[in-house]
C-alpha cells in the first residue's frame, strides 16, 4: 500500500482495495486481491509505464489482458465495445460435482409461489439418517458463489434455501437440485456491459411477510450500462407490520448500497454525478 501512495495513487475509502491515480485527463485505477491484481486505465501508455515501476517494488508476473478472474470468464467484443462475464465452466463443474450434469433444464430456478419452511425439515430419525447422504451443505455453498459472483437470478432461491442448512429435509434438497436443474440451461448466459448506455439506476422489491419467521425478504439490483453490478437478496433484521413498511425498509436498504457506489463509482467517473434513480412498486413507502 506504501509503495502505491508513494506512487502517487490514492486508495478509495469506501474500499481499501481499489486504488486510482489520475493523469490530467487520463485515470489508472488498480484492484487488488490476495495475490492478484487488475490493472486498467484509459490509456495503455499509462499501463504500460506504470507496470514497469510497479516492478521496480514487486516482482510481478504479467499474464496479459484478463480472460480469467477468480472462476470468471472475462469476454471482450471490441467490435461492439462491450465487456462479458460469465461462469460456464464454474457452473459444468458445479454439474458434475452433484451428478446432474446431463439434468434437464427448468425455465424457473423455484416453484412460484412456493414457501419452504421447517416443516420442511425431518421429523424422525429415519429421515435424518436419509437426508444425510446428500451433499446439501456442499451444494447451497457452491450456489452463493454463482448467486453472488454472475447469477442475480437465483439469489432469492439462495436465500430462502439457506436458511436451513443446519437441518435440511428431502423437500428442501429437492428445491437446491431446482436451482441446480435451472442452471444447466442457463449456464451460458453473461453480464453484459456496453450494450447499453445510462447512468446508475437501481430496483427494489420485497416479496412481504410470506416466510415462517415472519421477516420479509428484500432485494434489489444496480445496472450500468446494460447490466448488473450489484444485486442482493436477504432476509429483513426488521418484523415490520404493513406492506408500505416492508417496502421503505427495502428501499432504505438499497438507498445505503446507492450512496456506496456512488463514493466508490465517482471517484473514477464524474460523468456519473447525476442522481440515482431508484425505482419501487409501492406507492405509499415512495
Amino acid at each position: 500500500m506504501h509503495a502505491l501512495i508513494d506512487l502517487g495513487f490514492c486508495v478509495t475509502q469506501v474500499d481499501p482495495s481499489v486504488f486510482y491515480l489520475w493523469m490530467e485527463v487520463h485515470i489508472i485505477i488498480l484492484v487488488i486481491h490476495v495475490n492478484d491484481c487488475v490493472i486498467t486505465s484509459s490509456s495503455t501508455k499509462l499501463i504500460d509505464a506504470y507496470k514497469m515501476k510497479f516492478n521496480t517494488h514487486y516482482a510481478l508476473t504479467d499474464l496479459g489482458p484478463v480472460s480469467w478472474l477468480l472462476g470468471l470468464k472475462v469476454t471482450y467484443d471490441h467490435e461492439n465495445r462491450t465487456i462479458s462475464l460469465s461462469q460456464t465452466a464454474y457452473i459444468n463443474t458445479m454439474l458434475n460435482r452433484f451428478t446432474l450434469a446431463d439434468a434437464k433444464p427448468y425455465c424457473t430456478p423455484m416453484v412460484p409461489g412456493i414457501v419452504y419452511s421447517k416443516d420442511n425439515s425431518p421429523s424422525s430419525p429415519q429421515e435424518a439418517v436419509h437426508i444425510e447422504k446428500a451433499p446439501y451443505c456442499e451444494a447451497i455453498g457452491s450456489l452463493i458463489y454463482a448467486s453472488v459472483a454472475t447469477c442475480p437470478n437465483i439469489s432469492f432461491a439462495v436465500t430462502a434455501l439457506s436458511q436451513f442448512l443446519n437441518n435440511p429435509g428431502e423437500v428442501h434438497w429437492e428445491a437446491a437440485k431446482c436451482i441446480l436443474h435451472y442452471l444447466s440451461g442457463t449456464k451460458d448466459f453473461a453480464l453484459t456491459y456496453g450494450n447499453k448506455h445510462h447512468d446508475l439506476i437501481a430496483y427494489s422489491d420485497t416479496n412481504g411477510v410470506t416466510q415462517e419467521h415472519r421477516h420479509a425478504i428484500s432485494g434489489y439490483a444496480f445496472l450500468i450500462n446494460g447490466s448488473a453490478v450489484l444485486w442482493s437478496s436477504q432476509k429483513q433484521e426488521l418484523i415490520t407490520l404493513s406492506t408500505a413498511e416492508v417496502e421503505y425498509v427495502a428501499v432504505m436498504h438499497a438507498a445505503k448500497e446507492a450512496l456506496w457506489l456512488h463514493q466508490l463509482l465517482f471517484k473514477f467517473f464524474p460523468s456519473l454525478e447525476a442522481p440515482t434513480t431508484l425505482f419501487c412498486d409501492n406507492q405509499a413507502a415512495l
